[in-house]
């Protein structure tokens, strides 16, 4: 697995003044990426989590690639220490891109933008439209009351049962790694349609 090229799309507040713990999470998550050769790639900010992971990975010798919109690098937004930055179109277009080029998804705590992001890959994958690994790390139990919301979800028949297998919850960095390679290496099942 350490040889081989995986590219992973991390999601991740770009808010400022975070409690430290999940900064130094983010940034674990990144070094822990980078030993294994993986590509960090993530929505290019300066600030909050995409910068610590990107930080993360750059610091330990590995690469970190941004994916933003023009309007974000013209409003100054981008981290200019990136191994490379993509320019898209639009916000769509970043999220597409990011789909396209990533083998798996690990997603930081953030707000409305990395909620989004997160729960439209996990229907992305739902519809088979982009079938890869999904996993949330949820430090301090950030995601908490998602994974019960989503649990509520297939309880009262919105989802499916085996739909419990779109997303995987860590609580450290080394779990949410752990995850990914799991996935990476197996056979997945396939996902039920909801229809």
């Amino acid at each position: 697995m350490a040889s081989e090229k995986i590219n992973i799309c991390v999601f991740g507040a770009s808010s400022r003044d975070l409690e430290q713990a999940y900064v130094d999470a983010a940034y674990q998550l990144g070094a822990l990426m980078a030993q294994r050769g993986w590509t960090c790639y993530n929505g290019a900010g300066c600030e909050g989590l995409m910068r610590a992971v990107s930080d993360g990975a750059l610091d330990t010798g590995g690469e970190a690639i941004g994916v933003i919109p023009k309007f974000m690098v013209d409003n100054g937004w981008h981290y200019d220490r990136l191994t490379r930055i993509i320019t898209t179109a639009d916000m769509h277009e970043r999220k597409l891109t990011l789909a396209q080029m990533t083998q798996a998804v690990i997603a930081l705590p953030g707000g409305c933008g990395t909620l989004e992001e997160l729960l439209e890959a996990i229907t992305w994958r739902q519809l088979n439209l982009a079938p890869k690994p999904i996993v949330v790390l949820n430090t301090l139990g950030y995601y908490s009351h998602l994974a019960a919301m989503l649990d509520t979800a297939i309880e009262q028949g919105f989802m499916r049962k085996s739909h419990h297998r779109l997303v995987r919850f860590a609580d450290t960095p080394e779990q949410a790694i752990a995850a990914v390679e799991s996935e990476l290496q197996s056979v997945p099942e396939p996902i039920e349609s909801k229809y």
